[in-house]
């Protein structure tokens, strides 16, 4: 059996598809497996040992070359590329988790015999199947919805977690956490940056939080990122009277899972790590404001999420006119309050014990 996953973006709702693809391959063993995945989130699946072949599209990329007269006839070249090897193979099934226009599109072009997604979904996505099970519930958890097709397809009481393959950087980040001389220090890694402006708390919370963290608990602080938000760490850090270390821009997404995987907790906006830091099994305490958790909070009864809950909250805004008070109504002191004093976090064994 021949099955086609289309989950183009964002790394969240990425990493979140993951049980499924699990549970499917687990009722569906000798099936073979491709993925289609955008650019930015393509980092988590390669290697995946239950994945045959990953599609990746270049849309962003495409559009920029497609407005450059220089670079016009490349970018159709590539995308009659991209199609051509999406349409090289017939699948018995084709999945679209995205429910989006641009993913209908493709479960359009594909070659599948079953086309199967959700009713009712945004952009009329929906017309471009021919198995539609019901619309669902939008306060349902987006890991749940994913499952739901997994069970569509047979599987059996399927499990909510998932495996990264990250062992080989799993090794690669503890050889550079030892040679940062811990010993014994629980590390806690701090994601601040968030695409909406309406889900960023203060940078000087930020900075206090840590500055804490490393007083009370003892904690090595590493802050995350992408290169573009080196900057903005680098404000935080400057605001701090403690030591913290500056890793945007320094990882790829699975050494990021494999740093927090190693590390006592991961302190995070709703963004797309907050996902990857809960899949690669660390602690997650994540900030809410203007999103519902209950829909794309991390997943799991362990992870604490931290939210003012006003009454206009959640309001999905991405510009909000009276202030983000759902974010600054979040004090630093509320925060600290979810790491109980009596709680030891785990800790970085020093290599040379």
């Amino acid at each position: 059996m021949k099955i086609l996953f289309i989950k183009l973006s964002a790394i969240g709702d990425v990493v979140q598809t993951l049980p499924a693809l699990e549970a499917i391959k687990k009722r569906h063993p000798d099936s073979e497996i491709t993925w289609v995945v955008e650019e930015a989130a393509a980092g988590i699946l390669e290697g995946h040992p239950l994945i045959d072949r990953l599609l990746v599209s270049r849309r962003r990329a495409w559009f920029r070359m497609l407005r450059d007269p220089l670079k016009a006839v490349k970018g159709v070249r590539d995308i009659i590329r991209f199609v051509r090897d999406l349409r090289s193979v017939c699948y018995d099934i084709a999945i679209d988790f995205q429910g989006l226009s641009k993913s209908g599109m493709l479960i359009g072009l594909a070659h599948a015999a079953r086309k199967i997604g959700f009713d009712r979904t945004r952009e009329l996505s929906y017309l471009f199947l021919n198995e539609r099970l019901p619309p669902y519930d939008i306060e349902q958890h987006a890991l749940e919805r994913y499952l739901d097709v997994a069970r569509h397809l047979g599987a059996n009481a399927p499990s909510s977690s998932c495996a990264l393959p990250i062992e080989r950087e799993v090794s690669a980040v503890e050889r550079k956490i030892e040679g940062m001389h811990l010993r014994g220090r629980p590390l806690v890694v701090v994601n601040p940056v968030a695409r909406w402006k309406t889900k960023l708390w203060r940078e000087r919370n930020f900075a206090e939080l840590a500055d804490r963290l490393v007083k009370e608990k003892k904690a090595m602080v590493i802050f995350t990122g992408s290169p573009e938000d080196r900057a903005v760490n680098e404000r935080i850090i400057a605001m701090m009277s403690e030591t913290a270390m500056n890793w945007a821009g320094e990882t790829t997404l699975k050494e990021l899972a494999a740093l927090a995987s190693l590390s006592a907790l991961f302190i995070t906006t709703d963004t797309g790590p907050m996902h990857l830091a809960a899949a690669a099994g660390s602690k997650v305490l994540a900030l809410f404001g203007p999103t519902a958790p209950w829909r794309t909070g991390p997943y799991g009864p362990s992870h604490i999420v931290v939210r003012t809950g006003i009454a206009c909250s959640p309001c999905f805004k991405r510009k909000c006119g009276i202030g983000v008070r759902c974010m600054e109504g979040i004090t630093v002191e509320e925060v600290m309050k979810q790491i109980p004093n009596n709680i030891q976090l785990p800790s970085l064994q020093d290599p040379n014990v």
